[in-house]
């Protein structure tokens, strides 16, 4: 059972009690009619009451020949009363006063405010959140840490459960032999770094590195999120970062591990209130700590980001994080490995191979090759196999790179005509121009916001991009508008390649203004400085220039895809032929992959996928 569960049922049961004090100390209350004491005596003397019950208190208890049940009070200690009911024979018993006294008095008139108060307490509590480490906390934790202790026990996770990031491994090492061997530095004189900066794109594994760096030395792992420091009101983000350290120390030698420090750690100065706001407080008290002035000998402190270009200087100097370690994306032999610590978990076919897989999955990150094992182990499962076959990391690889299938989605047969076209089209220029890499794919099968997908895949990995395959991407992205003009005419076209316009564009401009590949405006950077930071974003500065220049500019930009648009147009031209089989092709199986698509460039009838029955053929043909 949760706290909060638990809570929620103590105060439960004090309510019961509450109602069920009040209920036994007068059970009868609700029936009762109060009378004065002269009503009383005028009842008795007509003789309409039936039985009386008599306290020392004075109190007196009755109930009528009617059956209503009574009760009033003695003023005063009336001799006369006894004579006059003993005369209308009226039933009479004394009672004697109950041991109550003023304390229990005392306990039921106080109680609902004491539940009141209990009830305050138990709600600020939980509107704090709990705070402080190890789950314990209440209405003065609010400064305490959030950080999650792991101890040597818990954290399971070493370098062998790491994989593909080895130069990240032997940066990272040298933390793990001071953590160990800590006087094999300090006899010689020197002083291990006390911070690290883990710097990558999301899913490479940056905090499963840290994990692993504590799980190899067997410390103490602390864990916190950078924005469980902030908070609306100032100085509880410095107030937490105190406790971290504190506790750290406590536990010393250990390991704290700030995942996505830029939340706080973000350039000073740049917000609305100057240095007296939250953030940049809670900042400039982590600067303070991992200086060292206290000697916090044994406690290293890792972070990560995804983006360290916002980080405010001061926090990257020597003596704070002094390390970088760049966690990249694994190149083919690190998704090799990486699918190979994934699949141990799996039940796969023999004819499964890693090594294929990796080939076909360039640019993933290890996140998203976990999630390619785990949805090619869903399909199998859907499927009711006992096992995971490659075509079922084929049908996860597809959903990851093209989106889900929609099948609810129905299109009129010209409609879907009209996006095998335009998919075709993609297809054969990609296949013509230089350097474009190789198309893996082509599909009018409905996947996420698009009616149809064409995916290319590089053969290899690519650290750098030339002009010559710069241009084939941009004539590659036009192929498809171009086609549905040729086809269909300039009055029927539609607005299916809105989002092909806008990376080429893009593409354009990065050509002439970041990457000073344009002949004409030279190797000049014209675009805009992304490194102020304003409100938590960046603020677009642009470059001055002068009008002149930046009709230039544009003019440039509008040549090149101007361009390559006629490169499509030609290319085009010369293939309608193929278009036409191509798009007849996915009318007719609705996905062609790269064998199929080998056959349709040759001029031949592409044979069936693998899978696709002589029924469904006949159904298509009719």
């Amino acid at each position: 059972m949760s706290d909060r569960s638990r809570n929620m049922a103590v105060w439960l049961v004090v309510l019961m009690v509450f109602f069920a004090l009040v209920t036994s100390f007068n059970p009868e209350s609700i029936a009762q009619q109060k009378l004065t004491y002269s009503e009383f005596i005028n009842s008795v003397s007509t003789g309409a009451v039936e039985s009386v019950i008599i306290s020392d208190d004075k109190v007196v208890t009755g109930k009528n020949r009617s059956g209503q049940v009574f009760t009033t009070y003695m003023p005063l200690h009336d001799p006369q009363l006894l004579p006059l009911l003993m005369e209308k024979n009226t039933m009479i018993t004394g009672k004697p006063t109950e041991g109550q006294g003023v304390f229990f008095h005392i306990l039921i008139n106080w109680l609902p405010f004491f539940i009141i108060i209990g009830l305050w307490a138990w709600l600020m509590r939980q509107a704090q959140g709990g705070g402080g480490m190890g789950g314990k906390g209440g209405p003065f934790s609010f400064g305490k840490s959030r950080a999650r202790m792991l101890n040597g026990q818990k954290n399971k996770v070493t370098f062998k459960d790491v994989a593909g990031v080895d130069e990240c491994l032997n940066e990272v090492k040298e933390f793990v032999d001071f953590l160990k061997n800590p006087k094999k530095f300090q006899q010689l004189g020197g002083k291990i770094p006390c911070g690290a900066l883990l710097v990558g794109a999301p899913g490479t594994g940056k905090t499963l590195l840290a994990k692993a760096v504590a799980g190899e030395a067997g410390v103490p792992f602390f864990i916190i999120s950078g924005s469980d420091f902030v908070e609306m009101f100032v100085g509880v983000g410095a107030s937490r970062v105190r406790d971290t350290f504190e506790q750290a120390k406590k536990q010393a030698p250990c390991i704290i591990f700030i995942d996505e420090i830029d939340a706080v750690g973000r350039l000073r100065g740049a917000g609305v209130g100057g240095g007296n706001d939250e953030r940049e407080q809670t900042l400039n008290q982590l600067l303070v700590e991992m200086d060292g002035f206290e000697g916090k000998e044994g406690v290293i402190v890792m972070a990560a980001t995804n983006r360290p270009d916002v980080l405010d200087p001061a926090l990257l100097r020597p003596g704070r994080f002094d390390r970088q370690v760049v966690v990249p994306l694994p190149d083919i032999l690190g998704r090799e490995k990486i699918l190979l610590v994934h699949m141990k978990k799996l039940t796969l076919d023999k004819a499964v191979d890693a090594k294929i897989i990796a080939r076909g999955t360039p640019g993933f990150s290890g996140a998203d090759l976990a999630n390619l094992a785990n949805e090619a182990a869903l399909f199998a499962a859907k499927s009711n196999k006992r096992r995971i076959f490659m075509q079922h990391f084929e049908k996860a690889k597809d959903k990851i790179l093209m989106g889900a299938e929609r099948t609810s989605a129905v299109m009129s047969e010209e409609e879907k005509r009209l996006t095998a076209y335009h998919e075709a089209g993609h297809a054969i220029v990609g296949r013509l121009v230089p350097e474009h890499d190789p198309v893996y794919k082509v599909s009018i099968i409905p996947r996420g916001r698009a009616l149809g997908v064409t995916m290319f895949l590089p053969e290899k990995d690519a650290y750098s991009i030339s002009m010559r395959k710069l241009e084939s991407q941009l004539s590659g992205l036009y192929g498809g508008r171009v086609a549905e003009i040729l086809v269909y005419g300039k009055d029927s076209v539609t607005t299916g390649a809105s989002n092909d316009i806008e990376k080429a564009t893009e593409i354009a401009r990065k050509i002439v203004t970041s990457w000073g590949l344009s002949d004409k405006m030279g190797p000049i950077n014209y675009s805009a400085d992304e490194g102020e930071v304003f409100l938590g974003k960046s603020v677009t500065k642009h470059r001055e220039m002068s009008d002149a220049t930046a009709a230039a500019i544009d003019a440039e930009i509008h040549g090149i895809i101007d361009r390559n648009y006629q490169r499509a147009v030609d290319i085009l031209k010369d293939n309608l032929e193929i278009l036409n089989l191509m798009a007849d092709s996915l009318m007719k199986y609705e996905t062609i992959e790269a064998s199929q698509i080998d056959m349709i460039m040759d001029g031949k009838k592409p044979h069936p996928p693998q899978g696709w029955k002589e029924v469904e053929t006949t159904e298509l043909d009719e």
